[in-house]
């Protein structure tokens, strides 16, 4: 697989830009603040409908202008798409693929598959388990499109459930305050059985969609932990071995309403593998997620927030024998966060069609020992896109076409 063709409309600080893609290496050179990030994150974009910048798509749109949009021509194998993204802040955005439109811009997530290694990467070994949730759920998309939408229910559900436990919260606080009058106390209290019946049919939703993104967590994390150990060795030969594990909300050691912001998981509880949460005591994961909301609903009605699930797991990284999150040197955090995105590459590579390889202004943040690798590791690909400061950035082993970005041109010099 190989981006043919790059054509962007109003999409952050370019008017208009035409590019045309070959495959094999290409860097994109000039200094920071010039818009090279700029293109391949619009790539990042049309493959994940997402940005690895921003978590919102305003600032995709350049100012003044009231919507961006990013085509590109995809060959792979012997085929050709033409993939259209219409990106409309606080609207739906709209897709088309050859030229016709689909009914629903997700869509056409998959149609390129992309791996994006950045500086943001760090956040992977370092960051909130947020970040290890995204990369698990983004790699879940790419390889499968359909969890698009089962990320999308889920999403859905918890929300409105979330709006529900807020509600009786508040409730629950009213009816204890002293300046309550005796009817509105009765009145919150009559409200508690029609909160309770509703939320019951939101647990099944919850547990329902959640339990297909959990199942499809794990694994794709047996996927990885071979893959991910293998690359990190071969970054890091002399640190210890790189481990993946999993720490669900399922566990029942402690409450997970105790400590910690919301939707992050406070405190040490269990790491599982696919075997224990899907066969643990012969019920399924549907049916130990449900279970779990029933325990933690006391929690849940005093906090208004919803304390089990998948959106407050964790993919845990270890180095032999101790986590990497505050253990791990800057070296290895970063070796980490590598190993990881080569993991994903291959995985993707071994479904079938190599991804789009970009790297986007990683060689900087690397010493000559980790550059080299990294070079010999990702050359092979069909197909790479870098973005540099300066050429001396770019590693002899990735020697290909480039463009010099500077002043919102992008001029081709080989």
């Amino acid at each position: 697989m190989h981006v043919a063709h790059l054509s962007l409309t109003d999409f952050r600080s370019y008017a208009s830009v035409e590019l045309g893609l070959e495959p094999g290496v290409t860097a994109f050179v000039g200094p920071n603040g010039q818009g090279k990030t700029n293109l391949v994150e619009a790539l990042g974009y049309v493959a994940t409908h997402s940005s690895h910048r921003v978590a919102s798509d305003a600032p995709l749109v350049r100012q003044g202008a009231a919507r961006a949009i990013v085509r590109c021509a995809v060959h792979r194998d012997d085929r050709r798409a033409l993939i259209e993204l219409e990106i409309n802040p606080g609207r739906a955005n709209r897709a088309r693929l050859n030229r016709s439109p689909v009914s629903r811009a997700r869509d056409a997530v998959g149609l390129l598959r992309t791996v994006l290694f950045a500086p943001e990467d760090l956040a992977l070994s370092k960051g909130d388990p947020s970040e290890r949730r995204r990369f698990l759920d983004d790699l879940l998309v790419a390889r499968a499109p359909r969890f698009a939408g089962v990320r999308a229910d889920y999403d859905r559900v918890l929300k409105q459930r979330g709006a529900l436990l807020r509600t009786a919260a508040q409730a629950r606080r009213g009816s204890r305050s002293p300046r309550r009058q005796e009817g509105d106390t009765g009145f919150a209290a009559a409200g508690a059985g029609d909160v309770l019946s509703t939320l019951e049919v939101w647990d099944a939703h919850l547990a329902r969609h959640g339990a297909e993104l959990l199942r499809g967590r794990l694994e794709l994390i047996e996927a990885l932990r071979p893959l991910v150990a293998g690359s990190y060795a071969a970054l890091a030969p002399s640190s210890a071995p790189a481990t993946l594990a999993y720490r669900s909300t399922l566990s029942t050691g402690g409450d997970p309403g105790e400590g910690g912001p919301e939707g992050e998981v406070p405190g040490e509880r269990g790491s599982f593998d696919t075997q224990t949460l899907s066969t643990d005591l012969g019920k399924t994961l549907e049916e130990r997620l449900r279970e779990r909301l029933v325990e933690v609903r006391p929690s849940e009605l005093e906090r208004g927030v919803t304390l089990v699930g998948p959106h407050r797991d964790d993919l845990v990284l270890g180095l032999g024998e101790l986590p990497a999150r505050g253990y791990a040197s800057h070296g290895e955090s970063w070796s980490f966060a590598l190993a990881l995105r080569l993991a994903a590459y291959d995985l993707l590579r071994a479904d079938g069609g190599d991804p789009v390889l970009i790297l986007d202004d990683v060689f900087a943040e690397l010493d000559s020992q980790r550059r080299r690798r990294l070079a010999e590791m990702v050359a092979p690909a069909e197909q790479v896109l870098i973005t540099a400061a300066v050429p001396d950035d770019v590693p002899q082993e990735l020697a290909g076409g480039r463009f010099d970005v500077a002043e919102g041109s992008v001029t081709r010099v080989r």
